[in-house]
Order: C-alpha cells, then structure tokens, then sequence
C-alpha cells in the first residue's frame, strides 16, 4: 500500500521522522515522501529517492495515498485537503491537544486516526476506539526521555533560572519522561526528590515547599488530575511548574498548551510550561530514534494491518 509522508507544519516542530538511513529492502510499502521532507536535517530529495522512495508534492500526496503519515497534529491549512474516509498517522493526541482536530474534523470526514502513543497507541474511527496490540507499549520510550531533557531545559532558559543547591524540586512519577528530567535537573546539585504513585501523598503534604514541581504523568482516566486548582493554592508563589508529559488542563488542572515560541506564562503567582513538542528542540537525535522505532513498529510491515483494525 502507498503510505504518504507529509512535513508536520505544526508550531515548531523540526524532527524528521524518516531518515533514508533506516529505509530497507525488506519495507512492504511503497513509500511517497513530500519534496523537501528532510530539509531540516539537510537530507535531499535524492537520498530517499536512491533507497526507492517516491518523491512528490504534498497536494498529490493528500489526493493520491490513503494513508498520511504527519508526526504531529494536522493543521488547520491541511484541513481541505483531508479525504473522506483517509487513515491518518502519528500523533494525533485525540484526547489531548488534538480534541478538536478529532471532534471537528475527522469525525465529520470520518477519519480513521492511528494515535501512535508511546503507552496506548489507538485507532480511533467516530466513536470507536480500538487498542493497537502489534505495536509494543514503550516502544518510543527515548522520545519521551528526551522529552523530560528537553522540557527541563527549556522551562529553565525561559524562566533565567540556574537552580542550586538551595533548589527544592519535586519531579513526579518515575516513567521515562520523569527520569529524563531527574537526569537533566540533578545534574544543577539540587535538591530533588522523586515521587512515586505510594508517596504522591507525601507530595501533596509537601507542595507548597517546592521551587520547581515537575510533572511526568499522562492521565489515564485512574484520577481525573494530578495537581488541582486547590492544590495549586498551596504551591509557594514563584514556583516553575513543569509538565513534561505535556497534559495540559488534564496532570495540572486549569492550564493550557503553550509553544516553543511562547513556553511559559504566569498565572495567580506561578509559571507554567505545557510545550507539547519539546523534544523538537533536540529534533537531530529525536529524529533518529523516532526514525529507527517507526520503522520497526509502523512503516517496515504492510500498512495495510493499520486498515484491517476498522473491518469488525
């Protein structure tokens, strides 16, 4: 089947999630890439030509392949574009930041959406959801690693903040974004703790002593947050709230998404970064490893097994 590879448009992302040192002989697609898809990386047209891609226009690419392959959320200047019925890849976030792309747009085209989620990859159809049983959970885990490096990073730059080691700072959860950012944070001789799902009470007996709070968890439906509006009093005014998981309104009740443009924003006395592409700023090696874990997971075997998950 003809699975077509579009640049993401959305607000800063860089990363290229095919690179033609990755593509092999033995992929059972035929593989339609968008003309300058790896410029980012400075990767020609002709690199993936010479491992026997297709190279044409992303207006072609939406009139001609049933399956689109777009990193991150479609944006609004794609939406004519979108089929019918068209099977849409990577990551969609239809419960998160990709809501209204979901209830807006492709329930009304009748879109079949292929959320390529680290933990929960799920095929969405209206009001169908079907788990995805052949892509092995974790199976992007140093994306997500990269996420917590990246988030950290970034959050601090933004807030011109070198912490110490008179630095309180909470990081929630143990998952491979929150140990991404315990690696990057702890490297500043702070004081971190980490907190596990049995001491989360200890946490929230301790919030207001912290000077950064540092979120890794993605809510699941178990609990509805995991910081609320009334936790939120009691954080020490000034505190750097960082989701790292990037759940906006959802992990930290009240917020919203910000971008790599505008990270951060102040409300009721504390900071708040909910950058839900942070590892785009680390696009070179995030590229490689997205690259590398969707072929082995996603491109190399026929797509056509993304199709047979709606034929029940």
């Amino acid at each position: 089947m003809k699975l077509g590879f579009i640049k993401p448009t959305y607000p800063g992302e860089k990363r290229v999630a095919l690179l033609p040192q990755h593509i092999t002989s033995d992929y059972e697609n035929e593989l339609v890439i968008e003309n300058g898809f790896g410029s980012n990386l400075n990767i020609s047209d002709n690199e993936y030509e010479s491992k026997g891609c297709k190279i044409d226009s992303r207006e072609n690419i939406f009139k001609n392949c049933d399956i689109i392959f777009c990193l991150k959320l479609i944006q609004p200047v794609d939406y004519d574009s979108l089929r019918e019925g068209q099977m849409i890849i990577g990551w969609t976030h239809p419960t998160g930041s990709g809501t209204d792309f979901y209830q807006n747009v492709a329930k009304k085209k009748n879109l079949r959406i292929i959320d390529l989620d680290n933990i929960y990859p799920t095929a969405h159809q209206g009001d169908k959801h079907i788990p995805i049983t052949f892509i092995e959970k974790n199976f992007i885990w140093k994306n997500s690693f990269y996420a917590g490096i990246a988030s950290v990073q970034h959050a601090l730059l933004t807030f011109g903040l070198l912490p110490n080691s008179d630095t309180k700072v909470a990081v929630l959860a143990n998952g491979s974004v929150s140990q991404g950012a315990y690696n990057y944070i702890s490297k500043y001789n702070v004081d971190v703790r980490m907190f596990y799902r049995k001491t989360m009470q200890e946490f929230y007996d301790s919030i207001g002593e912290y000077d950064i709070i540092i979120n890794g968890i993605e809510v699941d439906g178990s609990v509805k947050h995991i910081i609320t509006k009334e936790d939120l009093k009691r954080v020490k005014k000034g505190c750097l709230l960082i989701d790292s998981a990037a759940d906006a309104g959802n992990a930290i009740e009240g917020t919203h998404y910000t971008s790599i443009a505008e990270p951060m924003y102040e409300e009721n006395g504390l900071f708040f970064y909910e950058v839900n592409n942070a590892p785009s700023l680390l696009y070179r090696i995030t590229s490689f490893e997205i690259s590398k874990s969707f072929s082995q997971w996603v491109y190399r075997n026929d797509v056509k097994r993304f199709v047979n998950l709606f034929n029940y």
